[in-house]
């Protein structure tokens, strides 16, 4: 790509990737724009007393400041609290107060890191975004199609997370990293003298910053925990306990059931409509086909039939061989070729043919 006289702004949390992301864009002569976006206050949160989150918080902002002073490019900070309260964090409690487990990233990416920061953009006058993600973008001409993939370090690879991108949004996406693993990240920032290069990674949900979903939701709603409280937990069809509230819980989970069993027991199902939790044994976790709605194609318009492809059902999940049958417009049937453990309605599943992203979607209810 020819990048004289093109303008890039890039979204910088003030960690070492997207520093170093950024600073790649300046090596390769883009007129670069860094652009910090606030998306939530400490105050409407909560469970961050000390304000060290890896995003939002001052010390984040003046590291990224600190980048586009050294290298010389401007640096803004964009309120999106407003946004990102009614298109992130109102989604998120939603989805767990319908018995879902939900992955606010997804939304994240798509709404605010790309299509409300693309605003920004062409405010700026700006040609592309640019961020430090470890994925990878290209044109398929065969195709016509703006392909996502993902980026070089396995370990590292956000493509899952990403796959809610519009081809609008692809279009003007420019991934510096997909051919960097991490250690080499942090090597170019101790190159380049980014104070950031040695920073802990965060794994929380940002805006969740003590990991406490409990407290967070009892925080956003006040008076959920006495509305759903003492619920049954049913094994095999008979009540053996009380749970605290079905919101509280996810498929899969086995710490915290105040429940004993011979065998270790694990929640199967959450039957919202009668403050429900079932659980179940290890091997009763496992199953075969989910449908998945809310898709977003990326490789093609439609999903081929006929095809084996691979599927993740969460983002540390390795993947799985499957049969993808696209039922509508907006939804897909996935049926596996062996079952998988504990798939939660509310997570995204997201089909890979080879390391292309072919489409994603919600997870919306299991088969068998």
């Amino acid at each position: 790509m020819n990048s004289a006289g093109k303008r890039v702004v890039v979204a910088m949390s003030g960690g070492v990737d997207s520093s170093v992301a950024a600073v790649l864009m300046v090596e390769q002569g883009y007129d670069v724009i860094g652009v910090t976006m606030k998306t939530y206050d400490y105050e409407d949160v909560g469970g961050n007393d000390n304000r060290d989150s890896s995003c939002c918080s001052i010390d984040g902002i003046n590291m990224a400041r600190s980048v586009a002073g050294k290298f010389g490019f401007p640096h803004y900070v964009f309120d999106f609290s407003e946004r990102f309260r009614k298109e992130v964090i109102d989604e998120f409690v939603g989805e767990y107060i319908a018995g879902r487990t939900p992955n606010p990233c997804v939304i994240c990416n798509r709404k605010i890191k790309w299509e409300y920061l693309l605003e920004k953009a062409d405010g700026l006058g700006a040609d592309f975004i640019c961020t430090g993600h470890y994925a990878g973008v290209r044109f398929d001409r065969d195709l016509g199609r703006y392909v996502l993939s993902r980026g070089k370090d396995a370990g590292k690879d956000q493509s899952y997370a990403l796959y809610g991108l519009t081809q609008a949004s692809l279009s003007r996406t420019i991934f510096p990293l997909t051919e960097i693993s991490k250690p080499e990240v942090r090597e170019l920032a101790l190159k380049y003298g980014v104070a950031s290069a040695m920073k802990p990674e965060s794994y929380e949900i940002c805006f969740v910053a003590d990991n406490n979903y409990g407290r967070f939701l009892r925080d956003s709603v006040p008076g959920l925990g006495d509305e759903i409280d003492g619920g049954s937990i049913l094994f095999d069809g008979k009540e053996i306990g009380k749970h605290r509230g079905y919101a509280f819980y996810t498929i899969g989970q086995r710490k915290g059931l105040g429940v004993s069993n011979e065998k270790p027991l694990y929640v199967k199902k959450i039957d919202v409509a009668h403050n429900i939790v079932e659980v179940d044994v290890e091997e009763k976790l496992y199953f075969r086909t989910l449908m998945a709605e809310r898709l977003n194609m990326v490789k093609y318009p439609r999903v081929p039939q006929g095809k084996k492809f691979r599927a993740k059902i969460r983002y540390k999940d390795g993947g799985a061989d499957c049969i993808v049958r696209q039922t509508s417009e907006d939804s897909m049937e996935v049926e596996f070729t062996s079952p998988r453990r504990a798939i939660t309605p509310g997570q995204s599943v997201v089909i890979y043919e080879n390391d292309d992203v072919v489409a994603g979607g919600i997870i919306s209810k299991i088969l068998d």
